[in-house]
């Protein structure tokens, strides 16, 4: 039987032979989004997880065109690419930029609310891996409560990370941006598909993908997808839309699975306890009020 999402992209590979560890979530939403986006793509990445994997001389793994900004500049550079192709006469291109989470929540933030402001048409794509993955596993915004770090230890007082997850996907649509969206690599069709939207509108868009790491999770290599999976089905992470001002959820799961076994198969919360573990089940719970309140369902 034909599998629609992978005859839908392209069979061309435009990143490829990179130094990712195995595994790595972020590596394989990279390859995903410009199988979409092909050869005219031109990417932007910081100084980040990707960039040091990709970029090493004298081996180039970007096949289509591709630079490392600064780490705060992501948006910004996108910005100076798109308007110069633009006045160079191009125009069958699409700038994307590709950013990890602290490249995105934490040291890029300015540079991206001012893309949006000025709604540069271009394409923002955080890998999310919840930590500063590529210097040694430190605490990004984006780390969620209780996750140990290098930065947020498992002590006898505080057990982790003390300060909830940045929502980056409701602070770009609080911008009133063209188009937002959250995606995991284990609901890699629903990825695609909206890579391939985002490319066919106007404006600024910006695209939140969960992606695993190994190295920092305390997983084995081969359960990257099944880990990015269960955050959906759990509950801690969900696949919406922003788009005309109106929020969508794309999936609802019928029932929960278990949060305090999704939490336990990695080594960076295998010290909570079952107060903490109920903590973060009652920050889920809260949140999903707010979505079937506030999200076409």
């Amino acid at each position: 039987m034909a599998n629609k999402v992978a005859d839908s992209i392209s069979r061309d590979e435009y990143f490829y032979g990179h130094k990712a560890c195995a595994g790595c979530g972020g590596s394989l939403a990279v390859r995903a989004a410009l199988k979409v986006l092909g050869k005219n793509a031109v990417s932007v990445l910081p100084a980040g997880c990707m960039s040091a994997v990709g970029f090493n001389f004298p081996q180039l793994c970007f096949s289509n065109n591709s630079v490392i900004s600064t780490f705060a500049g992501t948006a910004s550079m996108l910005t100076g690419i798109e308007a110069g192709l633009r006045a160079r006469g191009y125009k069958d291109f699409t700038a994307v930029g590709f950013a990890g989470d602290g490249g995105t929540a934490d040291i890029g933030i300015q540079a991206l609310s001012g893309a949006i402001d000025r709604n540069d048409d271009i394409i923002y794509i955080c890998y999310d891996n919840e930590a500063y993955m590529n210097t040694g596993i430190q605490k990004s915004g984006l780390t969620p409560y209780g996750a140990k770090t290098t930065t947020t230890p498992a002590g006898q007082n505080i057990h982790g990370n003390i300060r909830p997850k940045k929502n980056m996907f409701e602070i770009a649509a609080a911008h009133g941006i063209p188009y937002a969206a959250t995606a995991s690599i284990g609901y890699l069709p629903d990825f695609i598909e909206k890579v391939r939207k985002a490319s066919q509108i106007h404006g600024t868009k910006y695209i939140h993908v969960i992606a695993p790491c190994p190295t920092g999770w305390g997983i084995a290599p081969d359960a990257t997808v099944d880990i990015a999976r269960e955050v959906v089905d759990c509950g801690l992470w969900y696949l919406a839309e922003y788009e005309n001002g109106e929020y969508k959820l794309d999936r609802k799961p019928k029932e929960f699975s278990d949060v305090g076994v999704y939490l336990r198969k990695q080594g960076r919360f295998r010290h909570l306890t079952d107060d903490d573990i109920k903590i973060i089940t009652d920050s889920r719970d809260k949140k999903w009020e707010f979505i079937e309140k506030n999200f076409v369902l």
